[in-house]
């Protein structure tokens, strides 16, 4: 039981490849069936947090390995979003803020790793997470999505720009956290 929070985690790593095989069903099944993947998989994301606080098995390796499959999971979707032409034009801005700012945290919390500071998650940027995974849902759906909800992929582009925003707003104040902590030389 004490491994249940990082075999989720690991879980949530392994479906990647299936909402990617998803994009190959044709039609409302392949979008349904994308959709149900990466639901399942944001599941998995709060339960492995919530398991690890109940049942008091919090490792270091499930705080390493839960951010990485996040930002693995959400990448691979904007990723294949964008090449499947949902995400286009002015809104590939919002997609790229949320993958730059992804890579960019990922780097500041392995830096400051080294240092022995920790760079808690935000409130603000658990809200970002769910409004980033809600838009990339309606954006799974895309066209299909509009037999259930006709604004579907407005909904998700207008979701995914507010996501970015957040995501703007929690990156800036990690990187004002980071450089307080910052070596600026190695004489230091």
């Amino acid at each position: 039981m004490q491994h249940l929070p990082n075999i989720l985690t690991l879980l949530r790593i392994l479906m990647i490849p299936g909402v990617y095989l998803a994009f190959f069903v044709p039609g409302l099944w392949g979008d349904l069936l994308a959709l149900l993947v990466f639901s399942i998989a944001g599941f998995t994301d709060f339960f492995d947090g919530w398991l690890a606080r109940k049942l008091d098995v919090q490792s270091g390796f499930g705080r390493m390995l839960d951010p990485i499959a996040d930002k693995l999971m959400v990448a691979t979707c904007l990723l294949l979003l964008v090449g499947y032409d949902i995400i286009t034009d002015y809104h590939l801005i919002a997609a790229l803020i949320i993958l730059c700012r992804e890579i960019l945290v990922s780097g500041l919390r392995e830096y400051l790793m080294e240092l022995q500071v920790a760079l808690p998650v935000s409130t603000l940027a658990k809200y970002k997470t769910a409004i980033q995974m809600v838009a990339i849902g309606f954006l799974l759906v895309d066209e299909s999505g509009r037999l259930i909800f006709h604004y579907a992929p407005e909904t998700g582009l207008g979701l995914l720009w507010l996501a970015a925003g957040l995501t703007l707003i929690t990156g800036y104040d990690y990187v004002r956290q980071g450089v307080k902590h910052a070596k600026w030389s190695d004489d230091q």
